[in-house]
């Protein structure tokens, strides 16, 4: 059986961590190698990884290095053939690795895969199937707030899989890596699962949705919140909206895609202008990135695979 890597990144997550180590430690397939990034946490869960994990298993980091350079991080470290990210809010139900893994094995051009990931609360609502892009180079989740009805039974090809129960072939991550970057690290976190999709997709890399593989999200930030999130949250939120689309959006999109795109980015700078002030300093970092974000580009639409077209996932 394939080793698997489980890359935990937690940071003040003392209510959640012990749920999810006990759904990691019910897994039904094995061996499983686990490598938990603690991102300065301050709120007693390194006294909950302490007692509930072991020295090999932890990695402390001294600042908060945000979800992509902690999982590079682990990345970094790991052995497993697969490896399969994890937010410390989510609990998998025992058969949710073994799943995955079968998937991938049967599928070798597949570099990713995820699950029915369905909301902790209320019971029967769903969380993500995969990623789903809009014409207006918006990412949502596929099926998130919708009652699980079964429509989302059939096994098939996604777009992309989230972040918070995604498994990666490793020999994936690898391929995609930019100047040694699997996550983009200026992303820090948000819209970095998205990032990492597109990429792929742009390489050659199917993802797989494998609704066999199940587990439960406490969702916390939905667009529905947006007023009651921390403000670094939505700016983050802003920022990214526009990194991802300069990386991977290849000129034919951004000609055929041009009004929606358009359309989406007066909506977003017009709400940032005139009712949240705290994430203008998002649209400053857009301006300060944009050199190093352009170099990456390149090097993206370098590698591309030009005989590849993603416009049919863009709905």
């Amino acid at each position: 059986m394939a080793l698997v890597t489980i890359g935990l990144v937690t940071w003040n997550s003392a209510s959640d961590v012990a749920r999810c180590l006990d759904g990691i430690r019910a897994q039904q397939h094995q061996p499983i190698e686990l490598l938990v990034g603690d991102n300065a946490s301050t709120d007693g869960t390194r006294a909950l990884l302490e007692a509930r994990t072991t020295e090999a298993e932890r990695r402390y980091f001294p600042t908060n290095r945000g979800f992509s350079a902690a999982h590079n991080a682990l990345i970094r470290e790991s052995r497993g053939t697969y490896y399969l990210t994890l937010n410390p809010d989510v609990v998998l139900d025992p058969g949710f690795v073994r799943a995955l893994v079968a998937a991938l094995d049967a599928a070798p051009r597949a570099g990713s895969a995820t699950g029915k990931l369905r909301r902790a609360e209320p019971a029967g609502i769903l969380d993500s199937t995969g990623i789903v892009m809009h014409r207006s180079q918006r990412h949502v989740d596929r099926g998130a707030g919708e009652v699980d009805r079964g429509q989302y039974d059939t096994p098939g090809a996604v777009f992309g899989v989230s972040g918070a129960a995604g498994c990666y072939r490793r020999a994936m991550l690898d391929d995609v890596a930019i100047a040694g970057e699997v996550f983009d690290e200026d992303f820090f976190a948000y819209r970095e699962d998205a990032d990492l999709a597109w990429r792929a997709q742009l390489f050659g890399w199917d993802a797989l949705y494998v609704p066999e593989a199940t587990a439960a999200h406490v969702r916390r930030v939905t667009p529905e919140r947006r007023s009651d999130l921390p403000a670094a949250i939505n700016r983050y939120s802003v920022r990214n909206r526009f990194l991802l689309r300069l990386k991977n959006q290849t000129a034919g999109q951004a000609a055929r895609f041009a009004a929606a795109g358009l359309a989406r980015d007066l909506q977003v700078v017009g709400y940032v202008l005139a009712r949240e002030w705290s994430s203008i300093p998002g649209l400053v970092d857009v301006v300060r990135l944009l050199p190093r974000t352009l170099a990456k580009r390149r090097a993206i639409m370098a590698r591309r695979d030009r005989q590849r077209s993603l416009d049919g996932w863009f709905t």
